[in-house]
């Protein structure tokens, strides 16, 4: 199953990496209030959903711009064929496609690929994390005032923004960096990899997350919802960090909800 997600994903980046170069006149759609899909994101998405249901017809699919099929299947591939499309549309180069498994309802399988980087992450379950088959391990730091961390605000959920800047303000004061990236799915891929020490964000998509969440967890690092429970890929609050930092981050995070 590995391989398959695998080269879906290569596939999938392959098209939006040539998409990417000429991307001038390629049309965008607005979903919702900023929240665009592109003739990218469509075209990679058939191609992943292709490639995993030839060798997997029985599986359920959650993908963000076909819906879902069969969602009550063993195994459930959530597929997010160009997460960044924001970045993806301004040419900002910093984009992946995310697909994960999940087996009754855990975590299963794991690929995020960044075809400008030519950087695939991947996992499964009990097996641990890789990038470009080199094993992955969370950040080592201890302390907030040491921390980089990321987070960011859906475009789609702007309600939210009061929350969101108190939460920030509060991780702000207290750690060493905050980042926005823009792709929750490399956010947790670099938590992952040990790039940032820990990551947060509420109100995303199963499609954002399924596929990192497994990534942390391989590497060393513990994800959560951002109230310290049991990560619910439908609520989609996420709280990603090593064992060390993970609770520092909900302290903060509490002090303000």
């Amino acid at each position: 199953m590995l391989y398959v997600a695998v080269r879906a994903a290569r596939r999938a980046g392959d098209l939006l990496a040539r998409m990417f170069d000429s991307r001038e006149g390629m049309a965008v759609e607005e979903k919702q209030d900023r929240d665009f899909v592109t003739e990218a994101d469509r075209k990679a998405e058939g191609l992943i959903i292709q490639e995993i249901l030839k060798h997997y017809p029985g599986h359920g699919i959650v993908a963000e711009e076909s819906g879902v099929r069969n969602p009550d299947a063993e195994i459930v591939w959530h597929i997010d064929p160009l997460d960044g499309t924001t970045n993806f549309i301004h040419g900002y180069p910093h984009f992946a496609v995310s697909i994960g498994a999940w087996k009754r309802g855990k975590p299963f399988l794991a690929v995020v690929h960044d075809p400008l980087r030519n950087e695939t992450f991947e996992a499964q379950n009990g097996n641990g994390a890789f990038l470009n088959r080199r094993r992955l391990r969370v950040s080592p730091c201890r302390k907030l005032h040491d921390a980089v961390f990321a987070s960011g605000l859906p475009p789609y959920r702007r309600e939210e923004g009061a929350i969101f800047r108190n939460r920030l303000d509060v991780c702000i004061r207290d750690t060493s960096g905050f980042r926005r990236g823009g792709s929750a799915a490399l956010d947790l891929a670099y938590v992952a990899s040990g790039r940032l020490d820990a990551y947060w964000e509420a109100g995303l998509c199963s499609w954002d997350i399924a596929a990192g969440a497994l990534l942390v967890q391989e590497a060393g690092g513990m994800v959560t919802g951002l109230d310290g429970a049991t990560l619910d890929l439908n609520k989609g609050d996420v709280l990603a960090a090593n064992p060390q930092l993970h609770g520092q981050f909900r302290t903060l995070l509490a002090s303000v909800d």
